[in-house]
């Protein structure tokens, strides 16, 4: 796990009930560097400002539901990983889940200490892999740029 304060995992959780917040911030804040939001729209403006690492959403909120906030941010923020998490059993909210809005995990409430930990370890990892692939993907792209200049300048 990341050393120093400024290696800490960073969550954004959604949910509209406060005290949900508060439990996952007591928790899980000397861990993490967590941002919490009450709606989708917070989570939006969360977004905007702050970089985040994984996403964890309730799925029933009044204004928008978890699936259709996760898929609405996609094209602006298509790295962070995404978990649901819902008090109900909804096999269509989990079916949408995975082929609308791209969620790597399905957890349901209440969370389990040691459950979540592992689920935001095993979605770190993946964070990172993903982040490390593009950047070798990258360095990629810009060494055959120079071999095909040396090639043209022959």
């Amino acid at each position: 796990m990341a050393e120093s304060p400024e290696e800490k995992i960073r969550i954004l959780y959604v949910d509209d009930e406060e005290n949900n917040l508060q439990a996952f911030k007591a928790t899980f804040r000397k861990d993490y560097k967590i941002h919490l939001a009450l709606s989708a729209e917070e989570g939006r403006e969360l977004l905007q400002s702050n970089e985040v690492d994984i996403i964890i959403t309730d799925q029933r909120m009044p204004d928008e539901t978890g699936v259709d906030f996760l898929a609405s941010i996609i094209p602006e923020h298509p790295d962070p990983i995404r978990i649901l998490l819902t008090g109900y059993t909804d096999i269509q909210a989990v079916i949408d889940a995975i082929n609308k809005s791209q969620v790597y995990h399905y957890l349901t409430k209440p969370w389990e200490e040691e459950y979540m930990r592992t689920v935001i370890k095993n979605a770190f990892e993946l964070f990172s892999l993903r982040k490390e692939n593009r950047k070798l993907m990258d360095d990629l792209v810009e060494t055959n740029k120079s071999l095909e200049l040396m090639l043209q300048q022959r």
